[in-house]
């Protein structure tokens, strides 16, 4: 008869328990958040199955029957969805050049101020716009951009030009998509790198005066640098998003006027859930939108991890 020795297993269990034990109260301020994750993030993964059924409010969940990939087949032959990914694309790159360095432009040039009223002055402007739903934040730009009464428009008029319907227009659409989505997340997006910044050792600008160093050469030589793994990291979490053009964005800007630029995933799924009921459909474009960012946050990581020192990547 085999004897089995449970010995060690016992005493990580005692350990572990002891542990546990002893940081109840920790465990006991982070149970709010658990029980939050798992009743409105965990829980609800079981209804991503009713993207492989043909949904009945009726019937329910449970009750519907399956349809297996019928609904993802569809998603290949709809003209609509393909106009929305094609957008969705366009609008995320555009989003990838312009607005994901402005932070880190900003964090270097505040990095360069010496005074520190002005640098706190500067950041903090810059972080209120995070702060602001995109309902006020398109309130204001509709205001501003308003062929009639707008100040953009004033301008134009003022130098002999004539107004211009911006939110109405297919390409000036995209482009002050672009210019408010810079203006609400500079600020916070600069946040990641001044962190990562403060941490870089000041012995390593010491020594660069030392050897006669300017301002720009310590930015491109030291700065950027020891900023990699923060700009790789914010790179596979943009990559991650590729497919979600932030829908609170567009969905308070966009009007049926330039539907065929500004119709993205998020708000095309939107009005198939809501507006046409058709939660199934809905549902396998959304799974469908959600596995190419899991894939894309993958395919990132690995060429990090390839291009980069680290031999476990970003993400381990």
């Amino acid at each position: 008869m085999q004897i089995i020795n449970r010995g060690p297993n016992k005493s990580r269990m005692a350990q572990l328990g002891k542990k546990i034990w002893n940081f109840r109260w920790m465990y006991l301020f982070l149970l709010p958040a658990i029980v939050w994750y798992f009743l409105f993030s965990y829980m609800p993964i079981y209804g991503i199955s009713i993207a492989f059924k043909k949904y009945n409010v009726v019937k329910g969940v449970f009750g519907s029957p399956w349809v297996g990939f019928t609904n993802f087949e569809k998603i290949f032959t709809d003209m609509n969805f393909a106009r929305a990914f094609k957008n969705t694309l366009f609008i995320s790159f555009l989003k990838m050049i312009f607005v994901t360095p402005i932070g880190l432009v900003l964090a270097l040039l505040l990095n360069e101020v010496k005074s520190k009223a002005l640098r706190g002055t500067v950041q903090s402007l810059s972080m209120l716009t995070h702060f602001l739903s995109w309902v006020v934040i398109a309130s204001i730009m509709k205001v501003l951009l308003s062929p009639t009464s707008g100040i953009v428009n004033k301008v134009i008029v003022m130098c002999g030009g004539a107004p211009i319907y911006f939110l109405a227009s297919k390409d000036w659409f995209i482009f002050w998509v672009v210019v408010s989505d810079m203006w609400e997340s500079a600020g916070w997006n600069a946040l990641i790198f001044i962190a990562a910044i403060a941490g870089i050792s000041p012995d390593i600008y010491d020594a660069a005066d030392i050897d006669g160093a300017g301002r720009w050469v310590k930015m491109f030589r030291i700065t950027i640098p020891c900023l990699r793994n923060t700009i790789s990291t914010v790179l596979i979490l943009k990559l991650g998003g590729l497919l979600s053009g932030n829908f609170n964005q567009i969905f308070n800007l966009y009007n049926n006027a330039v539907m065929d630029a500004a119709d993205i995933l998020d708000t095309y799924v939107y009005r198939l859930g809501i507006n046409n009921m058709q939660f199934s459909y809905s549902s396998a474009v959304n799974l469908f939108q959600n596995v190419i960012g899991l894939a894309l946050v993958t395919v990132a990581n690995l060429l990090v991890k390839k291009l980069s020192d680290s031999e476990e990547g970003i993400l381990g």
